[in-house]
C-alpha cells in the first residue's frame, strides 16, 4: 500500500466520509457529518483552518459531535465540552490465536440490533446508534440466546477498516471473546485488502494487552474531542 495513504490515518472522518462512507455524508465541500441516527461525529477537509459555520444547515441546537484528530477554531456558538486521549493502532498482519476455545461466532444481522444496542448501551453508552451498524458487518457470541458480545466495522475509507463496538457483557468477561471477535473482523479485513485499524482511551491496558497479542501495532496518539452546536450565535 502506497504509504501516503497512511496518513489518511490522521483524519479518518473526514476520508471515510468522502470514500467508502460518501453516500452517508452530509455538509459541504469543507465540513461533513454523518446522519445523527448513524454517527455523532463529524470531520473537516482542513480541520486546522476549517469552518464550523459550513456545517450549521446540517445540525440542530444541543447536538454534540466528535471530531477526531485536529480540532477547528471553535466559532462562539460551539463549545468544547472533553477532549480523550486515544491510541490509534494498525494490523498489517494478524498473529495466529489458539483456537481450542474459540467461541461460536455469528453475523449479526437486523433481527439482533435490538439486542446490540441494548448491550453497547450497558457497557459503552453514547457511542452506538439504531443505524451505527448500517457502516459495516457486525459480528457476535451468543449463549443462551442471549448477544454477550460484539465487534464490528465503523469508519472505512479506501485501504482501511476501523474495528469498534468491542463489547462484552460484564457477566462474561475473562473467557477470550473480544480477542476473538476482533481477530475474526480483522482477518476478513487483511483478506479483503484492508488494513484494520482502532482506537481506545490511551489508558486503557487490557485493551492495548489484547490488541498487541494480535499482531496490532501504534501508530499515534490522536484524540476525541466533543463539542456542541449551541445555535444561537452567543454574544461577544
Amino acid at each position: 500500500m502506497n504509504n501516503d495513504l497512511y496518513l489518511n490515518l490522521d483524519n479518518p472522518v473526514w476520508h471515510s466520509l468522502t470514500s467508502t462512507h460518501s453516500p452517508y455524508a452530509l455538509g459541504g465541500d469543507f465540513v461533513k457529518r454523518y446522519p445523527v441516527d448513524m454517527l455523532r461525529i463529524l470531520g473537516c477537509k482542513t480541520p486546522l483552518t476549517a469552518d464550523l459555520e459550513q456545517i450549521e444547515l446540517w445540525v440542530v441546537p444541543g447536538e454534540n459531535f466528535f471530531v477526531v484528530g485536529e480540532l477547528p477554531a471553535l466559532p462562539k456558538n460551539w463549545v468544547l465540552h472533553s477532549k480523550l486521549e486515544c491510541v490509534q493502532m494498525i494490523c498489517s498482519k494478524l498473529n495466529t490465536l489458539d483456537t481450542k476455545n474459540v467461541a461460536d461466532i455469528e453475523p449479526l444481522t437486523e433481527d439482533h440490533r435490538s439486542d446490540m444496542l441494548e448491550l453497547i448501551g450497558l457497557v459503552q453508552p453514547g457511542y452506538f446508534f439504531h443505524n451505527t451498524p448500517l457502516l459495516g458487518n457486525y459480528f457476535g457470541i451468543i449463549k443462551n440466546n442471549k448477544l454477550v458480545a460484539m465487534a464490528g466495522e465503523r469508519l472505512k475509507m479506501t485501504g482501511f477498516t476501523e474495528i469498534s463496538a468491542v463489547v462484552t457483557h460484564p457477566d462474561h468477561t475473562g473467557q477470550g471473546y473480544a480477542q476473538n471477535l476482533v481477530a475474526h473482523v480483522s482477518k476478513k479485513n487483511i483478506e479483503q485488502n484492508a488494513v484494520p485499524f482502532l482506537h481506545f482511551v490511551n489508558n486503557n491496558v487490557r485493551a492495548r494487552r489484547v490488541y498487541e497479542l494480535l499482531g496490532y501495532t501504534e501508530r499515534k496518539t490522536i484524540n476525541f474531542w466533543l463539542i456542541e452546536f449551541k445555535g444561537q450565535k452567543l454574544s461577544e
